[in-house]
């Protein structure tokens, strides 16, 4: 195939594109009388055409049933977020017990490094990338203060070289060998939000692995977006949105991925919640938390249901996915 720069050899090759017919999945807006070409889903994803029907059968369960919904409805809602963990798990390239359905973004990050940010007097720096997007650099700049240390000298970012745009991996590799026993958490987005520089997880892992150090990623611009395999790569933690490339509605329900390394580490420190606790015994209402294992451990409360309809349309994801075979 020969390159044409025109516009007739562009609209050849869209009419060739086996996923075209996607498009018409989701709604797209109009600017006068137009509609309009979206390319903000790193933003806000569309809205899929299926899910106000999705959303209606979920209010028409609570007109019908009220609290009994969550045991007698037709997708019961106390164990909705099992549910979704299952076709998440595989955009995520992580099994289901170590994914979780629950609150928002910058929520998830700070209950995980409630677990996996525990400094010491001699192993205590976190590694960022420079300019991380806020949910990122507000957190970890507030967790390092929460633990009375000093932001100068505890979190230490790694930025692009004098002239260039993007970070140098070699960069971050160095920063963490060199850093070495001092180094207690990595925490990287995935994606940079403003470049889009696509960062090796599973190179950045090992090297952080290496040291001792945890290794975490958000993965707000890189779920649903490029192919991961946390599992695998042996990442320690992650989370993300939903709302931009999982195509969910504004303040949409994130997602987080716990290793199973830790699924059975009920000595972790965590914030618990109720929906945390062992589901044979929660409704007992025992004092003493016992966390479920895996992921679910660290849910706080019951899923938002409509919200989380509205917000995770994943399976037409995993039609897409599967398409371009990623």
């Amino acid at each position: 195939m020969t390159f044409q720069n025109t516009r007739e050899f562009a609209q050849s090759l869209d009419a060739q594109d086996e996923l075209r017919k996607y498009r018409d999945e989701f709604h797209f807006p109009h600017v006068n009388g137009k509609q309009v070409i979206y390319f903000t889903g790193n933003s806000l994803g569309l809205q899929p055409k299926r899910t106000k029907s999705h959303v209606d059968e979920v209010m028409e369960d609570w007109a019908k049933l009220a609290v009994e919904g969550h045991f007698y409805s037709d997708k019961p809602w106390w164990d909705y977020q099992e549910r979704f963990a299952v076709p998440l798990s595989e955009i995520v390239g992580a099994k289901p017990t170590e994914v979780g359905v629950m609150n928002t973004l910058t929520v998830n990050l700070h209950l995980l490094m409630v677990s996996f940010y525990n400094p010491t007097p001699h192993k205590y720096k976190i590694i960022c990338e420079e300019k991380a997007f806020p949910s990122d650099q507000y957190a970890l700049e507030s967790q390092v203060k929460f633990h009375g240390l000093d932001l100068a000298e505890h979190l230490v970012e790694v930025a692009p070289r004098e002239g260039e745009q993007l970070i140098c991996e070699e960069d971050i590799l160095a920063k963490i060998a060199e850093l070495g026993d001092e180094l207690a958490l990595v925490m990287i987005g995935g994606v940079n939000y403003y470049t889009g520089q696509l960062f090796d997880m599973e190179k950045i892992t090992k090297a952080g692995h290496a040291v001792g150090a945890i290794v975490g990623f958000d993965l707000a611009h890189a779920a649903g977006n490029v192919p991961l395999n946390l599992h695998d790569w042996d990442v320690d933690f992650a989370a993300w949105c939903s709302y931009k490339y999982l195509n969910s509605s504004p303040g949409g329900v994130s997602g987080m991925y716990v290793h199973e390394r830790f699924a059975n580490r009920p000595d972790l420190v965590r914030f618990a919640g109720w929906w945390g606790y062992d589901k044979s015994t929660r409704f007992l209402m025992e004092p003493g938390f016992v966390p479920m294992e895996g992921a679910e451990g660290w849910q706080l409360s019951n899923a938002p249901v409509t919200w989380s309809l509205f917000s995770m349309n994943y399976q037409q994801n995993m039609v897409l996915l599967a398409d371009l075979k990623l």
